[in-house]
């Protein structure tokens, strides 16, 4: 008989780390399928490059290493790495944006770390960023849903325009940003933030085509669809509730409490959870059992720091959805959060005074 000993995170839904990777998604299938109906055909290319880049880029990598390149390829956990990575981008950014983004994932952030379970970063939100604050113009250049475009885009447009810049017809992805009107459209974030630099309330920037009763038209259903995913996470005990739960949690009540203050410069609660990548980074990336913390009393706190971190930069920073930076900031602090909050070892006795 033999006593295994691990460090924890430790699973306790009897999965292996493939079984569990598998999970998360077939999880976030529903929420990309949504995203693709909403925003094209370019998610799905920009999947199927990030995924050959991520599998080309970890077997080179660990044959260079002289490690099992077919085992550590079968774990799938850098087939999810470039998932959450392609869905993140815009679903038309030139296709070295998500090349560059999924090999720096991949290769710096997991194997140059020592590999899964080593690294102290999210590998695709780190890759997020450092790919938004180098090429920013790319990586804002959302299209906005194809019901309020003047140009329809089907696959062969959508891999033109990421290999090319250009459909087949000739259109730019500047065209495509525009309503029939010409007028370019921005994402929900971005066109209430822009709003209200102008001068604008938070109700009159809601008058803008792209809403419908308060929500960006498209987003609000992408975050059900990821919403609905993350809870047959939980239901199946592939995450836990903690995170998720106090992230979504505290990003609420501070909203609801600034905008119970003015509701004339700041955004409702409900706006806030089903805009951007809310429910994507709370229950899929945020949850990431490698650079999350470990004990439920360190989750909630990891979980409503994030929230805090995301509704600050949303609200005064300079861009207009905070997920990955907020999950990065936290992931630095989950070393400080588990030496406070780590469990009591079972059979531990204290004396009693």
């Amino acid at each position: 008989m033999t006593f295994k000993v691990a460090s924890s995170p430790h699973q306790h839904a009897m999965r292996n780390t493939a079984g569990l990777m598998r999970l998360v998604i077939y999880c976030a299938v529903p929420g990309i399928v949504v995203q693709g109906y909403f925003f094209g055909w370019g998610i799905l290319v920009q999947l199927i490059l990030a995924v050959l880049t991520a599998l080309v880029s970890e077997g080179v990598f660990l044959a260079l290493r002289k490690r099992n390149f077919e085992r550590a390829l079968g774990d799938y956990s850098a087939v999810l790495t470039a998932i959450l990575l392609a869905i993140s981008i815009p679903p038309l950014a030139p296709w070295w944006i998500v090349v560059l983004g999924t090999f720096f994932a991949i290769v710096i952030v997991k194997q140059l770390y020592g590999g899964l379970g080593n690294n102290l970063f999210n590998p695709a939100m780190a890759a997020y960023v450092m790919l938004l604050i180098s090429f920013p113009v790319q990586m804002t250049a959302w299209a906005p849903v194809q019901a309020l475009t003047q140009f329809s885009v089907n696959l062969a447009d959508a891999a033109s325009v990421v290999f090319t810049g250009f459909t087949t017809d000739g259109y730019s992805l500047g065209q495509l940003q525009t309503n029939i009107d010409g007028v370019t459209l921005a994402t929900p974030l971005d066109q209430v933030r822009t709003d209200l630099t102008l001068g604008l309330t938070y109700h009159e920037s809601l008058q803008n085509e792209i809403f419908n009763h308060g929500m960006g038209i498209g987003w609000a259903w992408v975050n059900l669809a990821y919403l609905l995913g993350g809870l047959v996470l939980i239901k199946t005990r592939a995450i836990n509730w903690h995170i998720p739960g106090a992230m979504l949690g505290t990003l609420a009540a501070i909203a609801a409490v600034m905008y119970a203050t003015d509701a004339s410069i700041y955004a409702s609660p409900a706006f806030h959870l089903f805009s951007g990548a809310a429910m994507l980074g709370a229950f899929f990336i945020a949850t990431d059992p490698v650079s999350a913390a470990t004990s439920n009393k360190g989750r909630l706190v990891y979980g409503a720091g994030i929230g805090l971190w995301v509704y600050l930069i949303r609200t005064f920073g300079g861009y207009p959805d905070a997920v990955a930076f907020a999950v990065l900031i936290m992931n630095m602090a989950v070393p400080l959060i588990d030496y406070y909050l780590k469990p009591r070892v079972y059979g531990h006795w204290s004396k009693r005074r």
